[in-house]
């Protein structure tokens, strides 16, 4: 086993796709000096279990090098069919080899008879609270390991009987687990459905916050944004990160990114701005603790295009 380093609390991160590994790779081996902004990677287990050759060396290179975290697709947590242990297990030697501490998935379900390769609603009920905390907390007996639970874009609630921010908050503290903290989602379910996305960060349990997305969206109508990780992030999603910040303080935050793969150039750029709205945070809670620095002269990157 090898064991990943570590992640450190003030990191950004970018998404690790088959369509970026050989630029990854020609980025990290010009990076001599330690000066790359990448800080950290994220996989999704199910593309990496059993993959040796060629492409399992090239993971394994990078994960004795690079902090790891991996986030699931496909475990189904709202699913009515059977929790999958068996790629549970699957999934525990993955992390296990690769020394990797971190495993989320989404809060949502994605398979009954088989799978439907996209992420559904859970319904916002009690009931649906007590039987999906039940199977993250089977999850992380099974892991040896807390979770984190991503807060999932959706474009139809049925059968809903709580708030989202209600539903979401009762099962982590059902579950007792984590929170992947999806600040794009959070933007999208807002227009989405027409709610505060401040308010509903506001409303959130700050302690439990393992780590942060934040992706780009489409836009198919004024109301109806689509979660698609395809474009490059907008303002009002980054001063939404920022508020985050301000909120829960600076946690490790990864740009998402899973097709119409831009030059990497300009995915390192939007990791270079998670940094800079970090590092302003950072500025900003030193201050509060020492007023005699006076007011931050500096430019705040949160609004910037």
């Amino acid at each position: 086993m090898t064991v990943s380093p570590r992640l450190s609390p003030h990191s950004a991160g970018l998404g690790l796709r088959r369509a970026l590994l050989g630029p990854l790779q020609d980025h990290f081996a010009h990076d001599q000096g330690g000066d790359t902004p990448i800080d950290f990677l994220e996989i999704a287990p199910e593309n990496w279990i059993g993959v040796g050759g060629k492409l399992g060396r090239a993971l394994r290179a990078l994960t004795e090098r690079h902090p790891f975290v991996c986030h699931g697709l496909s475990l189904s947590l709202g699913g009515p069919a059977p929790l999958d242990e068996t790629l549970l297990a699957r999934i525990r030697r993955l992390l296990d080899a690769h020394g990797i501490a971190v495993y989320s998935e989404h809060l949502s379900y994605c398979s009954d008879d088989g799978h439907l390769y996209d992420l559904m609603p859970i319904p916002f009920t009690e009931e649906a609270v007590r039987w999906v905390a039940a199977r993250i907390r089977r999850t992380q007996d099974i892991l040896g390991q807390r979770i984190a639970v991503e807060n999932v874009s959706y474009y139809a609630a049925p059968g809903q009987q709580m708030r989202e921010i209600d539903f979401v908050n009762a099962v982590l503290a059902e579950a007792d687990c984590d929170l992947l903290l999806d600040v794009n989602n959070i933007h999208v379910n807002s227009v989405n459905h027409g709610y505060d996305a401040n308010a509903f960060l506001d409303a959130l349990p700050g302690e439990r916050v393992s780590y942060m997305h934040i992706a780009g969206h489409y836009v198919e109508a004024p109301d109806l944004l689509v979660d698609t990780h395809g474009a490059a992030i907008i303002d009002p999603v980054w001063q939404l990160l920022a508020r985050a910040y301000r909120n829960f303080g600076v946690r490790p935050t990864l740009v998402e990114r899973d097709f119409n793969f831009p030059p990497l150039a300009e995915l390192i750029a939007e990791v270079e701005r998670v940094r800079a709205i970090q590092a302003e945070q950072q500025m900003r809670e030193v201050r509060s603790l020492f007023p005699s620095l006076g007011p931050d002269p500096g430019h705040s990157m949160v609004g910037m295009t």
